[in-house]
């Protein structure tokens, strides 16, 4: 049987709860206005002091409060803007960002040996954690190159649990090239001790 192919990372795409039921709750929290990162749609993002998000860049420190879904904002030109990503250095006091933050929220997301490259990982590495990798997003489609690292280990250090494999799309090897995967809960924000 022929399998549909991943060519390339498309960021984290929520698709479900950990416990079966999803309302697609999503919340709006500000962006500064000015704020100087480009956020993508599928983008891991974290609340930083003052109640807005910004960017959060994937290693060991990671604090992620959910991802990002796309902005709203007054356009000084366009007037209200609705967009699938914040180009950055946008001036709108108005901002806010549309983000999926339920630490149960569950992720199909691509798997990379490393930068854009599809790896895979396999049915035994189901319950591990994993890593994720950044790439620059799609300005033009406004959509991420998140991905998650193809290497699994035990190490709580590393953002994501990967919690089930996507059938569909499992390479001609048996590896699998897209991931099910959750926010470990002591990474995120809602569940850290310490506050922002």
């Amino acid at each position: 049987m022929a399998y549909p192919t991943v060519s390339a990372p498309y960021g984290m795409i929520p698709i479900g709860k950990i416990g079966g039921f999803n309302n697609h709750a999503i919340r709006h929290i500000p962006i500064a206005s000015g704020y100087a990162v480009d956020l993508f749609n599928g983008d891991p993002v974290k609340l930083v002091t003052g109640g807005t998000v910004e960017f959060d860049t994937p290693d060991a420190a990671m604090t992620p409060i959910g991802v990002f879904l796309g902005c709203f904002y007054t356009d000084s030109t366009l007037g209200p803007t609705y967009r699938n990503y914040w180009p950055a250095s946008t001036v709108a006091s108005d901002a806010v960002a549309y983000i999926a933050d339920d630490p149960d929220q569950l992720f199909k997301v691509a798997v990379v040996s490393s930068g854009t490259t599809i790896g895979s990982v396999a049915r035994t590495d189901v319950g591990a954690n994993l890593q994720m990798v950044n790439n620059t997003g799609n300005t033009t489609t406004g959509k991420s190159k998140a991905a998650a690292n193809a290497t699994s280990a035990t190490t709580n250090t590393f953002p994501l649990r990967l919690v089930d494999l996507v059938e569909e799309t499992k390479n001609t090897s048996g590896g699998y090239t897209e991931a099910i995967v959750k926010w470990n809960a002591t990474m995120h924000s809602y569940g850290a001790i310490l506050g922002v």
